[in-house]
């Protein structure tokens, strides 16, 4: 029995090796690539440069000088770290409040920030992007707005559920010591959720980092750019495309994520199962 469940867990790890490898090939293939000339890009994408096809970091240099990368890499910060904070500060004290204030305007609020999340974005985007003209939020300030909005449904669901697994009896005896509600909230609550908000944090920020559609529709393209919209611009007219300078810019577009992922990965497990927890 124990040789069978040795042989069987040995060929569960080979099996999920070769995934790995499928799913990881992709990368390398655009990472090899963006050290080739163009012309063996289009005519031999999977073998390796050579003395012939390695231009080095001209197609790097081209994303960046040519296409303007780093200025769209520093709007697409500006508005990731804005959207994830607001998010993490607005849903968090939301799940807190409709979770211990157990009133029906809360269950309300509560079933609408469910239902956001089944709501195709393709029904709204017409007239999100109305609004959004209307209320002047076409820059980058305000559509960490409109991501709080999309963002919060998620959000609010884990921090709720997380909420209900902490003893409401903590929360009371830092009232009986003299702690207003924030007080409690941000001194008892908050440091208690530190797995649930590191686990948000990494999920909205890969989604709002890689995120096209949504900056495409509502910032003003002729001032700001994020990656995303940068690398789709890349593709010339006619249907000449700088393959050099797209697999450039995706390398570099994706470094930042993948480390951010990778240095916090341990906590995304951890915190999503914390957040299913009811009590």
């Amino acid at each position: 029995m124990k040789e069978k469940s040795t042989m069987s867990q040995k060929m569960g790890t080979t099996f999920l090796s070769f995934l790995c490898i499928f799913w990881v090939m992709p990368v390398f293939v655009v990472l090899w690539n963006s050290f080739k000339n163009k012309n063996s890009i289009n005519l031999m994408p999977f073998e390796l440069p050579n003395a012939e096809t390695f231009v080095g970091a001209e197609n790097y240099l081209a994303a960046i000088d040519k296409y303007g990368l780093l200025q769209s890499v520093g709007w697409t910060v500006f508005i990731t770290v804005g959207s994830v904070a607001a998010i993490l500060l607005f849903c968090s004290m939301c799940g807190w409040f409709i979770t211990r204030v157990k009133t029906w305007w809360t269950k309300l609020i509560y079933v609408l920030c469910l239902f956001s999340m089944v709501v195709p974005f393709q029904m709204v985007m017409y007239t999100l992007s109305l609004v959004a003209n209307m209320l002047h939020l076409t820059n980058p300030w305000g559509i960490i707005i409109v991501y709080l909005g999309f963002g919060a449904g998620l959000a609010i669901f884990m921090f709720t559920g997380f909420v209900r697994s902490i003893p409401i009896e903590i929360e009371e005896a830092a009232m009986i010591d003299g702690c207003t509600p924030l007080q409690t909230f941000f001194k008892i609550v908050v440091p208690i959720m530190k797995p649930t908000y590191i686990s948000v944090g990494i999920l909205q920020t890969m989604w709002i980092w890689n995120d096209f559609l949504l900056p495409y529709l509502v910032l003003d393209l002729n001032k700001y750019k994020t990656i995303s919209i940068v690398i789709q611009y890349m593709k010339g007219s006619y249907g000449s495309v700088d393959m050099g300078a797209i697999m450039a810019a995706l390398i570099l577009a994706l470094i930042p994520v993948v480390i951010f992922y990778l240095s916090c990965q341990k906590y995304i497990i951890k915190g999503v199962a914390a957040g299913a927890v009811k009590g």
